[in-house]
């Protein structure tokens, strides 16, 4: 019978290699979501010592999975590490209502190529597919990436996913695709896994990694287009529910005798804020050619009846707003789509009704600011939607076996 300390000492090298694996996917992984990080960045996101990182990026350099490159931190030197742009390709792919977007992108968070070109989304999900199919191909084709190297594709719809049949949850909003599921289509004729979400979520993703999110962990998407809708994130991931449908801001009631939503019920926040219902305000003095970003421009430049609509647009979108501080207390609420470009014309009004409606602490500690990714915050939301789920053993597997560990 063996002792048990030299039971010890034969089970210690499978254990010091099961924590080293470990340790490599956490640095990988806290890398892969951010972008860049420092050193030290790295050492306080995993909860490792600075020792241990350091090792770690030096035997991930070696292997051609991170990059070092000089920087600054703090009035200080430092190192900031990425993953190797030939380490991957992740595509993303944005149905807009009017439009599909797609972005070609490499794991150290570069867009390396990106198209836009008009689209009605509500007509044939076949067509929808058919273009977005060409359009990755076409810049595959025109960047030259090995298309062995594509980790995978994030899907952006503008409707909400029911999570486990992975089918659009509402027919109301896109007739046109009922009963499709869309990463299963895309999934199909590109031969690659992809990762759906709705587009108000991949908008959230998006100003998270990217724009005007960086830094806070609860923030509140806000997207005006056609529809509204609100993406969640708590404590720093996106918060979804059971059923794939958090944040229908658009739904919340404002007044139960108001206009009949597409959705059934009457005075949704949608009626009162959404493109397809303010528009028409205006059509008699303005034509019926007006577009929500006309309606901006001509807001911007001093229009009366313009500056009117987006005010009180502004004040129904943060009596919503208000709804959400009450309950989940977000640090930071991020306006995006058209509407945004609005600047305080619609950001006063809604910071108003915050202050009005809000309990006055949620008031206190929450900002509004516009969306600084503009009409590319869902697409480079469904890359960083490809960069969070996909897994980490290639990249791994291909370190181990350019390098000989030094277990730490």
């Amino acid at each position: 019978m063996r002792s048990r300390a030299q039971e010890v000492v034969v089970e210690t090298p499978g254990s010091q290699s099961s924590l080293h694996r470990a340790n490599l996917e956490r640095v990988v992984r806290a890398v892969r979501l951010a972008g860049s990080l420092t050193q030290a960045e790295i050492a306080r996101t995993t909860g490792l010592s600075a020792a241990t990182v350091s090792n770690i990026v030096r035997e991930l350099k070696d292997g051609g999975t991170v990059e070092v490159t000089p920087t600054s931190a703090g009035g200080r030197r430092a190192r900031a590490v990425s993953l190797s742009g030939d380490a991957g390709i992740v595509i993303g792919v944005d149905f807009g209502h009017t439009h599909l977007r797609v972005a070609v992108g490499n794991l150290a968070h570069q867009v390396l190529a990106e198209e836009s070109e008009p689209l009605d989304v509500d007509a044939s999900s076949t067509q929808g597919f058919d273009r977005a199919e060409q359009l990755v191909n076409r810049l595959i084709e025109a960047t030259g990436v090995d298309r062995t190297k594509i980790a995978g594709v994030g899907l952006g719809v503008p409707g909400p996913i029911d999570l486990e049949s992975g089918s659009l949850g509402s027919s109301a909003i896109l007739p046109g695709w009922i009963g499709t599921k869309p990463a299963e289509e895309l999934g199909g004729r590109l031969g690659v896994p992809v990762h759906v979400d709705n587009d108000a979520n991949l908008g959230a993703l998006g100003e998270l990694v990217w724009g005007s999110g960086r830094g806070v962990r609860d923030l509140a998407y806000i997207k005006v287009a056609s529809g509204v809708g609100a993406g969640l994130v708590i404590s720093g991931k996106i918060y979804r529910g059971p059923g794939g449908t958090a944040g229908e801001i658009g739904h919340i009631t404002l007044d139960e005798s108001g206009p009949v939503c597409r959705c059934g019920n009457r005075g949704c926040l949608e009626t009162f804020a959404a493109a397809r219902y303010v528009l028409p305000l205006l059509q008699s003095s303005h034509g019926t050619d007006l577009t929500m970003e006309g309606v901006v421009r001509l807001a911007r430049d001093g229009d009366p009846g313009c500056r009117r609509v987006i005010a009180d647009v502004g004040r129904h979108i943060g009596s919503g707003v208000a709804n959400l501080c009450n309950l989940l207390n977000p640090s930071r609420v991020v306006l995006g789509g058209d509407l945004a470009e609005a600047g305080e014309l619609v950001l006063g009004p809604i910071r108003e009704s915050v202050g009005r409606y809000a309990i006055p602490s949620a008031a206190r500690q929450l900002s509004v600011l516009p969306g600084a990714l503009g009409g590319r915050a869902e697409v480079l939301g469904a890359l960083a939607l490809a960069l969070s789920e996909m897994g980490d053993s290639t990249l791994l597997d291909s370190t181990l076996h350019a390098a000989t560990p030094a277990f730490t």
